[in-house]
């Protein structure tokens, strides 16, 4: 995606100037992120990313101290990207840990960092539309990152490993890369970790090999994934693989001590997966699963693409919500976090589609209980879904809060009474065909919609719903 052309500041051009190596050339620096309206710095301008290699060795710190660390990391990091414009120098994001060395096209590069910029200026210019390589080799003591909303993601230690979940940012903990959902890439990734334990990632599984007292696992994914979807979690696991009936290949990995509550409901994945497909269209990847970790390891789920993950036993309608992010968040990725509602008021609207399709309360139901003030016992809890809309929350600290979800699955329920279950149906799947592997925004959506069915007004639930502050006057 071309991004705007960002000028540095006097200090980072002397600072790069500082730097030993290079020589000279003409263009121009590429931006240190996509102008996202609540992470800015997220993302770099002047290039695309294509492809991820990253060749991770990785020593948990399993000192049962409270105080103990995140253990050691050391990575290598080879980008296959493509210039967007002709650049002299191009950020990556990376927070925290310490880059030993930098290669472009196999020459060495100068490099600076500044907060979570990781600014490379190459030996030799880069050109508008060329490909070009990029390794950059780094270790250290990977970080946890507190987010606006004092959620914790990153590189997270676990009590036999450690998890990196990077929703919204924190992948930069533990590779450099564009971190914005906008700059999708093919994956490969092989993590080296002591023996008895296991390395599991997105994807497929390519190789698992032991020497030394060092078990490598090398993961691949060939569709195009945001890096805030990207995943390793280390620890013991118990792990399982399979077939649907379709091809489609099951993987997963639960901590042994969840594998009796995870069970049951785990076998339900390949019956979710088909009842997805009905109403969400063919399965977007070639792969899928869950990773179950200890309840205590993390403080949320989130929809890890191909196989999501899971704090603690997962019960059907959350393993239902994650799985629906498959086609709604990671093969539709949001054109920035504003248009987070497209991720969850999608997946929480599958939720109320499984219930009222195995016995639970119809949507309207649910619908008709939320708006009435009903749903939840706390009042605060109800009274919350009005707090602002779906689609313009206030600031970075609100993108994961109620009316994201609740009122963003709303949104859609009034757009299926609008034009009916047939139409609705068709539109869902739709736009998850559309938009296949791709980006879009609350405006492509509504445009989508009224192209879809032309002969209806949805102004009201674009103003008042969608839009719109408070409560609605009416349902």
């Amino acid at each position: 995606m071309r991004t705007p052309r960002l000028l540095v500041t006097a200090a980072t051009a002397l600072a790069l100037a500082a730097c030993s190596g290079g020589g000279s050339v003409d263009g121009t620096p590429g931006g240190s992120g996509v102008r996202d309206p609540y992470f800015p710095k997220a993302g770099n301008g002047g290039y695309d990313i294509g492809h991820y290699d990253l060749t991770l060795d990785y020593d948990p710190d399993t000192d049962a101290d409270a105080d103990a660390d995140a253990g050691h990391l050391t990575g290598t990091a080879v980008i296959t990207a493509r210039a967007t414009e002709d650049l002299s120098a191009f950020d990556l994001d990376l927070k925290g840990l310490d880059v030993e060395a930098v290669e472009v096209e196999g020459r060495d590069a100068r490099f600076n960092r500044a907060g979570q910029e990781l600014t490379v200026r190459p030996a030799d210019e880069l050109h508008d539309g060329e490909t070009f390589r990029v390794t950059v080799r780094y270790s250290g003591e990977p970080q946890t990152i507190t987010d606006p909303d004092d959620s914790e993601e990153g590189w997270l230690p676990t009590a036999d490993g450690a998890v990196g979940l990077g929703e919204p940012t924190g992948s930069m903990a533990w590779f450099p890369g564009s971190h914005h959902p906008s700059d999708k890439a093919t994956y490969d990734l092989a993590v080296t970790v002591p023996e008895g334990l296991g390395a599991v990632s997105n994807g497929e599984l390519r190789d698992e090999r032991t020497r030394d007292g060092r078990t490598t696992f090398t993961w691949h994914t060939a569709e195009p994934m945001a890096s805030h979807v990207v995943t390793v979690a280390v620890g013991e696991w118990e792990t399982a693989r399979s077939t649907t009936d379709d091809g489609l290949s099951v993987y997963t990995a639960v901590d042994p001590t969840q594998a009796d509550a995870s069970r049951k409901v785990l076998k339900r994945i390949p019956e979710i997966m088909e009842w997805g497909q009905e109403n969400f269209g063919p399965y977007p990847f070639s792969a899928t699963g869950a990773i179950v970790d200890r309840d205590e390891d993390a403080g949320y789920a989130l929809e890890t693409q191909n196989r999501p993950y899971f704090p603690g036993a997962p019960d059907t309608v959350l393993l239902v919500h994650e799985l629906a992010h498959q086609w709604y968040g990671n093969s539709v990725s949001p054109k920035t976090w504003r248009d987070m509602w497209l991720n969850e008021g999608f997946a929480t609207y599958a939720e109320w589609l499984w219930e009222e399709d195995h016995g639970g309360d119809s949507a309207q139901e649910t619908f008709d209980a939320l708006y009435d003030g009903t749903y939840y016992d706390d009042e605060d809890a109800n009274d919350s879904i009005w707090a602002f809309p779906p689609a313009d929350p206030p600031d970075a600290a609100h993108i994961s809060d109620s009316p994201v979800y609740q009122r963003g699955a709303m949104v859609l329920h009034k757009i299926r009474r609008t034009v009916g279950d047939d139409a609705f149906w068709d539109l869902l799947s739709g736009w998850a065909t559309a938009h296949r592997h791709g980006n879009a925004d609350t405006g492509d959506f509504t445009a989508y919609v009224e192209k879809s069915a032309p002969d209806e007004d949805f102004t009201g639930i674009w103003e008042d719903w969608l839009r719109g502050d408070g409560r609605p006057d009416s349902p």
